[in-house]
Parts: structure tokens; sequence; C-alpha cells
């Protein structure tokens, strides 16, 4: 059962188990998105470093405050930065990802011309406030506002970011064995982005999904054969708890209600392809079943019913 342990201004921790914990992001104040801290035993791992050098710093203090240890290893699950700007606080661990994450991070994040990048931000922060006194739409609205105030986080960051790039890499599975436990970190191709990596505690029955996992967000697809996929294999462990990527603690009652997300916008973009729709006329004319109506996310569902068209339409 969770407790919680300590909040900062970026997260809350709970436990999960004894020598495991949840960082829930608290949104708009940096973090971004959630991350892991797993007590091996003899060694310490962090899965995901959070979306600014600040957060990412409180991150490394409580995980070394609240069990005596340095933090030997951390993981990156993906490339995108919410998950990853955080890095430069772990300079003294081994960081882990796969090698496609890697050079994701290296080709997609690394900023050259730091005063470009902060006139590029603040370009993209006054047509995002002036988008979202425009629309009407509530849940699209209070995305656009969370992203607004996540990247205001970064960019007050950004004179101060540098971009750690992962030294250890692997393909489809490590294994990170000590005295107390182990965790698997496991990549089977990629959802989300071209590479995903979960970690799972087979002794807890505890599960870090990162972003093949989150609550009531239409996180962007990259590959929904692939997704499908993965989230199938998931299935097949013994899970009591789930941390997704954005929000709360749960079961495996969310892995379940994002595996028939995908499905959905699998089946339907198919069904479309198949039957020669438009994609304008097949995004216009969708109507959004009822459970996932209420879900956020900065480009709602269409953004994914586009993605997913396109890829089966490319496909034919």
């Amino acid at each position: 059962m969770q407790k919680l342990v300590e909040e900062t201004d970026y997260f809350i921790l709970y436990s999960l188990a004894e020598g495991v914990y949840a960082a829930i992001s608290k949104p708009g104040q940096g973090a971004w998105s959630n991350a892991g801290i797993v007590d091996l035993g003899e060694e310490l791992v962090v899965f995901d470093s959070m979306s600014t050098p600040s957060a990412g710093r409180d991150l490394k203090t409580c995980a070394e405050k609240i069990t005596g240890k340095k933090v030997k290893y951390l993981v990156n699950s993906h490339y995108h930065g919410d998950h990853v700007f955080g890095n430069q606080a772990f300079y003294d661990s081994t960081l882990i990802s796969t090698s496609v994450t890697r050079y994701l991070i290296q080709k997609k994040n690394i900023i050259d011309d730091v005063s470009k990048e902060k006139q590029e931000m603040e370009d993209y922060l006054d047509a995002l406030k002036v988008k979202i006194q425009t629309l009407d739409e509530s849940s699209i609205k209070s995305s656009l506002e969370n992203q607004y105030n996540e990247m205001s986080k970064v960019l007050e960051d950004l004179p101060h970011l540098k971009v750690v790039l992962p030294e250890v890499h692997f393909e489809d599975i490590l294994i990170l064995e000590g005295t107390k436990r182990r965790a698997e970190l496991h990549c089977n191709g990629g959802g989300h982005t071209p590479s995903d990596t979960f970690m799972y505690l087979p002794l807890d029955n505890i599960v870090f999904m990162s972003d093949l996992v989150a609550e009531g967000l239409h996180l962007p697809l990259y590959n929904p054969e692939d997704f499908k996929s993965i989230l199938e294999k998931v299935k097949q462990l013994d899970i009591d708890t789930l941390i997704p990527g954005h929000g709360e603690i749960g079961g495996k009652d969310k892995l379940h209600t994002f595996a028939d997300y995908v499905s959905m916008i699998s089946d339907r973009s198919q069904e479309a392809v198949r039957n020669k729709v438009p994609l304008d006329l097949f995004i216009s004319s969708f109507k959004t079943p009822e459970e996932f109506s209420k879900w956020e996310g900065t480009k709602g569902i269409k953004g994914n019913l586009t993605t997913a068209y396109t890829f089966y339409a490319d496909d034919n």
C-alpha cells in the first residue's frame, strides 16, 4: 500500500514497498513526469529524471536521503525532455538507456545556441498564451495551460541546462541484480517513441511504465502496432502496482484502460483506411467513445487518429 513519504516543490514521494518509491509530479511545477526510486540492496536506481535540472536535483536529494545511499544508476526510459532534462543532477551516477534512446537524446535535445533556444521558447510560449485564450474545448485548453506552465519552468532552468547522455546502452532487456531485489529494464520496441523502456520489479509486482501508460491523457502514439504488442506483453506480468508516466499510482487496470485506448485508435483508423475514407472526413466525423471523452492532451484525440491513419495508409 502506498504511503506518503515526502513532498517537495516538484513532486510528492510515495513508498510502495520497502525500498521502492514513486515520485509523482505536481502539475505545472517543473517535474512534468513521474519517476521511480528503487533500492536494490547495495545499489540505488532512479528511473527517469524529470523535466528540469532543479526537479532532478530534488529527486536525487530525496532518493539519497531516504535510502542513505548514493544513486548508482539513472535509467532514461525514452528521449523526451520531460523525462531526461534532469539528467545533469546525476553527474556522478551511471546513466542507462537503449542505444536508440541515447541517439535520439543527442539528436533531438542537444542545445547548441542557448540564446537562440531561449528566444524560440519565449516566442512559442507567447503564441501558446494567445492560443489558450481563443480555445473553447476545456480538455485541450487545460492541457495547453499545463504545457505553458511546464515549459515556463524549463525556460527558467534553460541557462543552466546541460544535456547529459547515457553511457551504458542495452537493446531488449537489462537486469540490475541486487541483494534485496532485481530491477528488469525491458524494451520491446517503440510505441510512444522509437524506443520505450519500462522497469519491472518481479519481487514486488511493481512496474514503472513511463509513457507507455498514462492516466486520462492522449499520449502521442509513434507506432500503434508496436504499442499494442508492448502492452500485450506487459499484461502477462504479475503486477499489483503500476506507475504511469503521467498520472497517479494505480494497478493493472490502468494498463488495460490504456491498451483499450490504443486498440480503439488502431481499429478505427484501420477501418477508415480500408473503407478509403479521406483523413479529413475521418477526423471531422469521429465520435470519441464516452470513456475517453474527458481525456486531456495538447492535440486531443485527433493527433493520435491522424498518426494512426497515416501509419496504416502508408502500410497499404
